[in-house]
């Protein structure tokens, strides 16, 4: 095989490091410089986190959410965001990034990441991204590895014990219960006046809404678990522990110095230093402790946390054995206790799971059913009993569960009344039914019940957001940092309640409208959650939901980039407008990936640099380009490069090159939009009838602005692309043996006066020559001599 067409070997790249060095940061680039990608996430949270940021930078089309209670698929997923338990590892992607990899030394997650280390790999390269506690393992395990080391980017210094009222605002109190995490919340309450809390038991969308209030500076104050440490990004100045101690799901235990330097080094984002310290009565840390968080200076990990990989579902004792093998290396240890392990060797016990297996397929089916997480963290026994009742109806032979049965358990849950614990723990119990749902051949109308406990799951969260904000921060308004409020003479004793949730709450007791956010559609969830096609845009920018008017879109970097600045929002928590706006922020991805998808196919990467160059013309002219001004990329084109643009829709004309695809009248609508977002300010275009063959040009629209809304300026009118296109050609051929009278159907075909089109006629380079007749106009060359154009 010629050296040229030998594939090169997939890069293996470690990025390792403390907290705050970007490398999270820096593998979501790196995955964008490739066609596909995956990246598994330690928490359903950060993925959740993740997911929104990509699809802010390209929408959400192309992007995929995969978790164990979450399934968001884009129409053209190319880029997949996974917890690492829900990474596919049959897709075939060109890059693969897995996250705190250190995790591989987990007790109970551990094999996991490690099964993640030693064989999730992409096409073209795999990244892993973790603390430089794994380099001496990473070193032993993949010597093929490139190892790269960050350095913090700011400063991590201890504060030394203090007391409640010693915090500093933009601060962060971690306890590590759910008990815990509310008493202290109570407690900064009373003291501090209001606080956003952050839990590994709230979902996703109630972990937003929280997380929301605090970056948007409507508190200063974020109580929080262990959740913060693992790459959740927040606007933290510092970390004060309010115990050292947890429960790891097997013993009590105190953290050591690396896992507090995780969640310490939350403080301090980018190139703001960030402190942290204990908070009475927590013990204070040894001077040791403090210096190795510190310098960032901990013991190596020494041994990563194994199962075996390739089970053996011939038989229950098999599967069982299988999963007993001992590690193949001094550097692997067996997980210590799994509770999906826990559960299959209980329910392997019964004689009545025995008796229904009989097969490796229901072998196979126990083991899926036993890998089902206890969200609800009662007792084992209770979470074995319901592992038994669904595996007993899906053994059967309809494979699915009762639809009655399920809707027994699930209708109970629904239900947003309830205190903080009763909202925290139906949460918890919805959870399982929502991964259960996500099995699609265990229900008959799986698509149904997702979307059912989806609807639940999200009442819940909402009901737990406005509970946290009544308990925790309803008081007297405190205004973001950067604004100004009213005067406590003008808000009167009255406590306002913070937040999008809490003021619908206070607006719907006063029976008043609500505000312009949620007025018509009930809440900004259901902005937020809503699919592309329920947004609509016209022509000035403006985004619509429904008849309201919610955004419009504002230069961005360049035309194919805008932002986005909500309207009618003055009245809606700075939380809340911030998640509305990334929504739109994706929403106008999307859009321009739909509008340019023919430009962006697969088959484009097989045209020349020429060619490539060509279609970056017209994608930053928005579908039509000057051939004049593309005349090297035109004159360097293969026979192949022509005939692959022609397959991707490209018109390469006379005097325009163009995608007729993109002259439809939704379209130009489209093009417009963006043209208006980039116009800073000036006339925008609007077309009283989207299928005009040309209309007057304006001064007040800058003639690039008009070619790149698909009407390009040739004399007095605005010509659309084809039309101008075929306007040419008809001169061209009338021209083809010396002067010639203008034809009649040119007026005809541009739609305007005759006078107008004469002035078209010399715009595209004719002369009159008198008698009504014109001639092609002479050019002069560099030398000065005549040339025929």
């Amino acid at each position: 095989m010629p050296a040229s067409l030998v594939q090169p070997e997939p890069s293996i790249c470690a990025l390792l490091g403390p907290t705050n060095t970007g490398k999270t940061h820096r593998a979501l680039e790196r995955m964008l410089d490739h066609a596909t990608g995956m990246i598994g996430l330690p928490l359903r949270l950060l993925a959740r986190e993740v997911y929104d940021r990509l699809t802010a930078a390209v929408g959400e089309a192309p992007v995929a959410l995969l978790t164990g209670e979450e399934k968001r698929v884009g129409s053209s997923p190319r880029y997949w965001v996974c917890t690492a338990e829900a990474m596919p590892m049959d897709f075939g992607v060109d890059f693969v990034a897995v996250d705190e990899i250190q995790l591989a030394a987990h007790p109970q997650r551990g094999h996991v990441f490690t099964e993640r280390l030693l064989h999730a790999r992409g096409r073209k390269e795999t990244w892993f991204m973790g603390a430089d506690t794994m380099r001496p393992m990473l070193q032993r395990l993949l010597p093929e590895a490139r190892i790269i080391r960050h350095p913090r980017w700011s400063e991590l210094r201890s504060r030394g014990h203090g007391a409640l009222g010693d915090l500093p605002r933009r601060s962060a109190l971690v306890a590590f219960s759910v008990p815990s995490v509310v008493s202290l919340a109570e407690r900064v309450r009373r003291r501090r006046g209001g606080t956003a809390v952050v839990m590994g038991a709230l979902s996703p969308r109630a972990r937003n809404a929280q997380v929301a209030l605090y970056q948007a500076g409507e508190v200063d104050y974020l109580v929080a678990t262990d959740a913060i440490g693992m790459g959740l990004n927040l606007d933290l100045a510092h970390v004060a522990f309010a115990e050292l101690r947890k429960f790891d799901g097997r013993e009590e235990r105190t953290l050591n110095t690396a896992e507090l330097a995780q969640i310490a080094g939350r403080a301090g984002r980018y190139r703001n230093d960030g402190s942290f310290s204990t908070l009475s009565p927590a013990p204070e840390l040894s001077s040791r402790a403090i210096r190795a968080i510190e310098a960032h200076r901990f013991e190596p990990v020494r041994r990563l946390v194994w199962r075996n990989a390739e089970l053996e579902r011939s038989s229950l004792d098999a599967l069982i054995g299988s999963l007993r093998v001992r590690p193949p290396s001094p550097d692997f240890e067996l997980v210590g206790r799994a509770d999906d392990y826990e559960a299959l060797v209980q329910l392997a016990a019964q004689p009545s799971i025995r008796d229904q297996v009989r097969s490796s397929e229901q072998v196979g089916l126990l083991w899926d059913v036993c890998q089902i997480p206890d969200y609800r963290q009662l007792t084992l026994d209770v979470h074995i009993r319901l592992l038994e009742s669904l595996f007993t109806q899906l053994a059967r032979p309809s494979g699915c569960l009762d639809p009655d049965w399920i809707n027994k358990h699930v209708e109970r849950l629904d239900n947003p009344a309830g205190d903080i614990d009763t909202l925290t723990t139906r949460m918890a119990f919805i959870r399982t039914w929502t991964y259960v749902a996500h099995h699609g051949r265990w229900l008959r109308d799986a698509e149904q019940w997702q979307n059912r406990t989806r609807g639940i799951e999200d009442r819940l969260s909402d009901a737990l957001h406005e509970r946290l904000v009544e308990r925790f921060v309803e008081r007297e308004r405190r205004t973001p940092r950067g604004s100004v409020g009213p005067k406590p003479s003008e808000r009167g004793n009255r406590p306002v309640r913070e937040g999008f949730f809490a003021q619908l709450l206070e607006l719907r007791q006063a029976m008043t409208p609500p505000p312009a956010l949620g007025a018509q559609h009930g809440s900004v969830e259901e902005l937020v959650d809503a699919p592309h096609g329920r947004f609509q845009v016209d022509a000035r920018g403006q985004i619509r939901f429904g008849d309201r008017v919610i955004g419009v879109m504002t230069a961005g970097i360049d035309r194919l980039h805008p932002e986005v600045t909500l309207t009618g929002s003055d009245d809606v928590g700075a939380g809340a407008r911030s998640r509305v706006q990334r929504r739109l922020v994706a929403w106008t991805r999307d859009l321009v990936n739909l509008l340019f998808a023919p430009l962006r196919h697969p088959d484009a990467a097989a045209l020349s640099p020429a060619g490539r160059g060509l279609l970056y013309q017209l994608e930053q002219n928005l579908g039509t380009v000057l051939t004049g001004h593309a005349r090297d990329q035109v004159a360097s084109l293969s026979q192949k490069d022509r005939h692959l643009l022609v397959r991707l829709g490209v018109r390469l004309g006379h005097r325009l090159i163009y995608l007729p695809a993109l002259l439809s009248p939704q379209a130009l609508l489209e093009r417009a939009a963006l043209c208006a977002a980039s116009s800073l300010g000036t006339a925008c275009f609007e077309l009283s009838d989207p299928t005009a063959a040309s209309v007057p040009a304006s001064g007040a629209l800058r003639r690039d602005d008009y070619t790149a809304l698909g009407y390009p300026v040739f004399g007095p009118r605005a010509i659309r692309a084809d039309v101008a296109e075929a306007a040419s050609q008809l001169l061209r051929r009338a021209a083809r043996h010396g002067p010639f009278c203008v034809p009649a159907e040119l007026a005809r075909l541009l739609a305007c006066p005759n006078d107008e089109a004469l002035h078209v006629v010399r715009a595209f380079g004719y002369r009159p020559v008198g008698g009504g007749r014109f001639q092609r106009r002479r050019r002069r060359t560099h030398r000065g001599k005549a040339a025929r154009s």
